[in-house]
């Protein structure tokens, strides 16, 4: 539905230019500022960011503290603090003291997080035992729970820009890194606008196939390492041999 905008400010002169040029090019001013605000929106919608990062942790006091430093800074910018991940979680349970929005679609698909190590060993073999075919539609199954998951942030962020903790990919990745990197790819193939973290514990990668890690690290815009209270950034670029010689 057409609606009509009054714009107000401009003086002869320019009004007399725009004329001008409507007429060389045979359009209406209308069409010239419709085209203008046209772009315009087009340039605001481009710089918005939507970073997609990755943080490494391997103890959840370190996350916890990260957590509650970044609360802070979330609510300074104005964003729209949530998460989503397992229950029984030391850093869902502070999220949710802190009033972050929790995002998790129930039920939470992987049980295993709320088990015992013996329980969680034996659903990990009948895993491994069950079929390609059953394979493969758990993987589907995983790249629409962790769709609509991001729908219901969306849909709950009220336009605002998020800062996003997405623990479920830890677990996602704890069953296959491989079945994550799908889940990666499709996220970062349609980012949210805002700040989304995906949060994996070390003993999940330090297993992997070196490719697959290098994989994971290239999707993200930034990669950071927690330890205790400290923050590091690491960064990765591919290098020729001949650099290990070089001082």
């Amino acid at each position: 539905m057409a609606h009509n905008l009054i714009v107000r400010g401009f003086d002869d002169q320019v009004h007399e230019k725009l004329g001008e040029i409507a007429n060389q090019r045979g359009v209406s001013i209308n069409s010239i500022v419709k085209d203008a605000v046209d772009v315009w929106l087009k340039k605001q919608q481009s710089e918005v960011p939507r970073k997609h990062h990755l943080v490494i942790y391997s103890d959840d006091e370190s996350m916890m503290r990260l957590l509650k430093s970044m609360d802070k800074l979330a609510m300074e910018g104005n964003l729209f603090r949530c998460f989503f991940g397992p229950p029984r979680n030391p850093s869902i349970e502070l999220l949710s003291k802190l009033k972050w929005y929790d995002g998790t679609v129930k039920p939470y698909p992987f049980s295993f997080a709320t088990q015992s190590k013996d329980e969680q060993q034996q659903q990990q073999q009948q895993q491994q035992q069950a079929q390609a075919q059953i394979q493969v539609q758990s993987r589907k199954n995983i790249i629409k729970y962790c769709g609509k998951v991001v729908e219901n942030v969306v849909r709950n962020a009220d336009n605002k820009q998020v800062c996003c903790m997405d623990f479920v990919i830890n677990d996602v990745g704890e069953d296959s890194l491989k079945h994550a990197l799908i889940v990666e790819k499709a996220y970062d193939d349609n980012r949210i606008a805002g700040l989304m973290y995906c949060a994996y514990k070390t003993d999940n990668l330090l297993n992997s196939e070196i490719k697959d890690l290098i994989e994971l690290f290239e999707m993200h815009d930034q990669i950071f390492i927690l330890k205790e209270d400290e923050v590091y950034k690491l960064h990765v670029t591919k290098e020729n041999v001949h650099k290990l010689f070089l001082s």
